[in-house]
């Protein structure tokens, strides 16, 4: 790993103009050697569904990667697992199945006989491959995230926990600060080898699966997820001190000692920062103290965002009861399409929203019944 972050112009999908540049990145920021080599990749597929929504990683990125692993020598293996992980998924929807079927990588299964790793505080099942592969190159989508603001190269990572282990960490860790922390050491534990961010087309507003489509024309690559990370939240806008995985690993202090020992490959950051971009609002609330009374207090309770279900639009699905880790969500026996939040057990995770392919969920603050 090094300090290096490459960042290019990309307008649009196009697999040899990104392979291109994929070569240009990968060697500016000294990418590893994978001749000979077993690599995963793993892309960001949050949910199955039109690459047009901009909810996961293009296919056109995954297929560019691939040939360029592929034209170095490499066996390559691809995988991912959602946040409802169902049985025999594929990413056909995303079309990242397909460009598998036409470039002979494997896909793999994330659930087939898991495998147990040792975090800072506990233990976690992550997927098989990863003891089965030399390198595991990762595909992160520039996108905004209700709980850590910005999801990139450390929030990736997650995928390799198969199916509703994911959620059952936001039952663990029930803040964005302490989610942050397991994250990174998430990353600690199973550190993937490079990263390159799919920029080219973002997500902005309520992200990650409800937000919407914005052009940002950019690849970014390195092989540390905390530089390219604080380089990708600043072009969205954001400090990165209040991105609580960036936050987390620069007080770690083991990947990076400061954000001035980034080395910038690329156009002039201040040129490429996103205007107008739709952040997720920061809540200044970092008192645990305080945030125990409000969640004890009816009317301050209506104060804090929340998820708030849109019953017009909701198909029955329940999707957001299966993902929920404490079982704060339930239908109507009358109606499954009327959702209703058992708001003294929600935990403000807002894995509800991310799994929610109908614009049913929201969330904003709801006061007085709005």
């Amino acid at each position: 790993m090094n300090n290096k972050v490459a960042v290019r112009y990309c307008k649009e999908y196009e697999v040899h103009e990104v392979y291109n540049l994929i070569s240009d990145i990968y060697k500016k920021t000294e990418g590893p050697d994978v001749q000979g080599k077993r690599v995963l990749v793993k892309p960001n597929i949050l949910t199955d569904d039109d690459p047009a929504k901009c909810i996961s990683t293009h296919p056109d990125v995954v297929e560019a990667m691939i040939r360029f692993l592929q034209s170095k020598g490499a066996t390559v293996l691809v995988g991912d697992s959602p946040a409802v992980h169902t049985q025999k998924f594929r990413g056909e929807k995303s079309g990242i199945y397909k460009v598998c079927e036409a470039t002979g990588a494997k896909w793999v299964d994330f659930t087939v006989n898991p495998v147990e790793k040792k975090l800072r505080k506990g233990k976690i099942r992550i997927a098989a491959v990863v003891d089965q592969v030399d390198l595991i190159i990762s595909l992160p989508k520039f996108k905004n995230h209700e709980l850590v603001y910005f999801t990139g190269a450390i929030k990736n990572t997650l995928g390799l926990v198969p199916g509703f282990n994911k959620a059952k960490q936001h039952a663990l860790h029930q803040n964005r600060n302490g989610f942050g922390e397991f994250l990174v050491d998430l990353n600690e534990a199973v550190t993937p080898d490079y990263f390159l961010m799919d920029a080219i087309m973002g997500m902005e507003g309520p992200g990650p699966g409800n937000g919407l489509p914005i052009e940002i024309g950019l690849l970014l690559g390195s092989t540390n997820p905390l530089a390219l990370d604080m380089i990708a939240s600043r072009i969205a806008g954001y400090n990165p001190m209040v991105v609580p995985t960036s936050k987390t690993a620069l007080f770690r202090k083991n990947w990076l000692q400061s954000e001035d020992d980034i080395n910038y490959d690329g156009p002039e950051i201040n040129t490429i920062i996103k205007q107008g971009f739709t952040k997720i609002p920061i809540s200044s609330n970092n008192n645990i103290a305080l945030q125990f009374v409000m969640r004890r207090i009816k009317f301050l309770k209506k104060l804090e965002r929340r998820p708030v279900f849109i019953h017009e639009n909701c198909t029955g699905c329940q999707k957001c009861l299966d993902i929920c880790p404490v079982q704060a969500i339930q239908p109507l026996p009358s109606k499954k399409t009327h959702i209703v939040l058992i708001d003294s057990k929600c935990i403000r995770c807002f894995c509800c929203s991310e799994v929610c392919t109908d614009d049913a969920v929201e969330i904003r603050r709801k006061v007085f019944g709005v």
